[in-house]
């Protein structure tokens, strides 16, 4: 790598085009408000979030080389990432996510994420080519992996070889796309980062906390497992036992990104040493700040 890095986060990495208003709104409102552009995409907040908590992460994801996708580039840079393994294509876009939110929450959102999944596996290339690994001497890092990849290319890396020996960490980027996990129940390879309705549907059940959900998961085939519940108990498990916290009580001022935080967190406190009941303790009380409104910090 170009500079030393702590783990690879591979995925969806964007612009976030977002117009908020004040205004409580409906189909076909027109409202004033403010419209920004940020750095988006799940495997960009992960990254985000780990930079806060002091690691320097290394992307693996396409951008297009147009004037949208060196700016994106030089954003990241700035923030402190490595991006020289990043699949910069000729012909295809750079991502954009657009979302309306009004005073009553989220109205509208379109997810432009064509030109990642149109890469497919020509981001991984430098898990094989030597750039960071190969089939015959794999990656041995920590590994962050956004569940907006396509089935096919998830199924791909819970088979290749190249990531054999990574500590692999992955989240779905929604209950909807919770069922793309599959494949890792299925190989028995990787830290599965999922809420209890997530849990239900890659088990195809209901589940009435965390600490069943997780045992559910754990016998469907999963190596490791944290298991959300909101305000509710979190619990970590594998097969040599489980641990169950219950995150302080807060008032919650927002949702979205409070599960990447609640990863970042732990994969942060892991990675410096923390023990299991330390590290899930530091993600919930992580997650909780954020979902308050202060600085998960």
């Amino acid at each position: 790598m170009t500079q030393q890095t702590d783990i690879l986060c591979i995925g969806s990495v964007l612009w976030d085009v977002i117009g908020r208003s004040a205004s409580h709104m409906r189909q076909g409102s027109d409202v004033p408000g403010r419209i920004t552009r940020l750095p988006g995409g799940v495997a960009m907040n992960i990254a985000m979030t780990l930079v806060r908590f002091g690691m320097t992460p290394a992307l693996l994801t396409t951008i297009g080389r147009d004037g949208e996708g060196d700016e994106l580039i030089a954003a990241c840079a700035r923030m402190g990432m490595e991006t020289s393994h990043v699949y910069r294509s000729e012909d295809l876009p750079t991502d954009r996510y657009m979302a309306v939110e009004g005073a009553n929450g989220l109205i509208a959102a379109i997810a432009d994420a064509h030109s990642l999944e149109a890469a497919g596996a020509k981001i991984l290339r430098p898990m094989e080519n030597g750039a960071l690994g190969s089939r015959d001497a794999p990656y041995d890092g920590l590994v962050a992996l956004d569940g907006n990849l396509t089935l096919s290319l998830l199924e791909e890396i819970a088979k290749n070889p190249a990531f054999a020996r990574a500590d692999l960490r992955v989240a779905p980027a929604s209950p909807g796309k919770a069922e793309r996990l599959l494949p890792f129940l299925q190989n028995a390879r990787a830290t599965l980062y999922v809420n209890l309705e997530e849990a239900g549907l890659l088990c195809q059940t209901e589940f009435a906390d965390s600490a069943t959900a997780a045992q559910g998961l754990l016998s469907r085939g999963a190596l490791r497992v944290l298991v959300t519940d909101g305000g509710k108990s979190a619990t970590e498990a594998d097969a040599s036992g489980a641990i169950t916290q219950t995150p302080p009580e807060v008032l919650v001022t927002r949702v979205t990104g409070a599960g990447d935080t609640f990863m970042a967190a732990h994969i942060a406190a892991e990675a410096s040493g923390s023990n299991r009941a330390t590290a899930l303790n530091r993600a919930l009380l992580a997650a909780a700040t954020y979902v308050s409104g202060e600085t998960p910090l």
